[in-house]
């Protein structure tokens, strides 16, 4: 791949509901999209899941663009890349800041597959022709509300519910879901909200058979998570906790999960979620593709990744319409029946709305 140049956008979308979890309520989203100009005037996109606090994980849409400026776009720039695989090596000198190299990272993946003339699912190795669709439903005002919302999403076709969970929002919230839609596939995400205190209280969801708990202790865990899934019939999912193939391996040979959930901008791009992945093969651990509230191209590269053979279990892959009144993509992604099928042109399969980004875009740069 030749690069010509490397463009950065700081966008800002509003979203059609506010989204509440243990650790705040989210109105809006900035992100910061990359695109990577190639010689041949193909163009690959990718785009940075931080929000603008550091209350998920460190990163920031700042510290991302501060980055990728700064650190990871020049190094991409020295020397020409053949193949994807070859950039997580190129980012080693630099720690962390996974967000920001799996924004670029993913751009360079499209790139490439648009460059082959191939879908980008089948490209990373997926096997599926559609995925089936999960939802994510946030903190609601009250008990009554989350179970109208709950009974819509059934209604729309989805094919798991996860709930946000917390102390004081966790117990008698599942119970009462159980007790109106008792067969559904259902599970709790308490987004690092217990300690190794609440043994005790956990427990009482077992009797409710959650597909799992994810996450429900710190975010940098995976000692504590083992003693309680000893403790639990319910698996426990872990999310915040993996952010490579290495912490996947130690995570399982530990007994801390049953489950793993992948995130690309946590792990640092494809070529780690690809690690991750045959990790869990292995092992035999079920995976599902979460989710970070993503505009059309975070979201087209979660549908590319999960259409992979191990990603067994309904992600977080919600369409278009469910976050944004319009989205940065044509078309846009719908849902059918609960199932989402994948585009089978080439790269992400999706065409940036040139329109609509330029409409969002607060600032841009572009690199040589």
């Amino acid at each position: 791949m030749e690069i010509k140049s490397i463009v950065l956008r700081h966008i800002k979308m509003d979203l059609l509901n506010p989204f509440t979890t243990s650790v705040g309520t989210e109105y809006d989203k900035d992100f910061v999209l990359v695109e990577v100009k190639s010689k041949t005037g193909l163009s690959g996109w990718g785009e940075s899941v931080s929000i603008i606090e550091p209350i998920y994980n460190e990163e920031t849409t700042k510290t991302n663009w501060h980055m990728l400026s700064d650190f990871l776009i020049p190094l991409i720039l020295k020397e020409p890349i053949q193949h994807p695989h070859e950039i997580a090596e190129r980012f080693k000198p630099i720690r962390g800041n996974f967000n920001a190299k799996a924004a670029l990272e993913c751009a360079i993946w499209d790139l490439y597959a648009k460059e082959q003339n191939l879908p980008l699912a089948k490209v990373l190795g997926g096997v599926k022709d559609k995925i089936e669709v999960g939802v994510s439903v946030g903190i609601q005002e009250s008990e009554y509300l989350m179970l109208k919302q709950i009974e819509g999403y059934l209604a729309e076709g989805y094919k798991r519910i996860k709930v946000k969970i917390k102390p004081d929002w966790d117990i008698h919230l599942i119970k009462l879901i159980r007790g109106q839609f008792p067969d559904i596939p259902l599970m709790a995400d308490a987004n690092c909200a217990y300690t190794l205190d609440d043994i005790e209280h956990l427990q009482q969801l077992d009797q409710y058979n959650l597909t799992m708990i994810e996450q429900p202790l710190a975010h940098d865990d995976i000692i504590d998570h083992a003693k309680l899934q000893a403790k639990l019939q319910t698996p426990i999912c872990l999310d915040e906790s993996i952010h490579s193939a290495e912490d996947a391996r130690k995570a399982i040979e530990l007994g801390s999960c049953k489950i793993i959930n992948l995130k690309i901008g946590r792990v640092g791009g494809l070529t780690e979620s690809l690690k991750i992945h045959d990790v869990c093969v292995k092992n035999d651990i079920p995976m599902w593709c979460g989710g970070m509230l993503e505009a059309g191209i975070g979201r087209a590269h979660n549908l590319a990744i999960t259409s992979l053979a191990n990603f067994s279990l309904p992600g977080d892959t919600a369409p278009s319409a469910h976050y944004w009144k319009a989205d940065i993509i044509q078309p846009e992604v719908k849902m059918n029946k609960g199932y989402i099928h994948l585009p089978q042109g080439a790269g992400i399969g999706f065409e940036p709305n040139i329109e609509e980004i330029n409409e969002l875009t607060l600032f841009s740069k572009t690199f040589y």
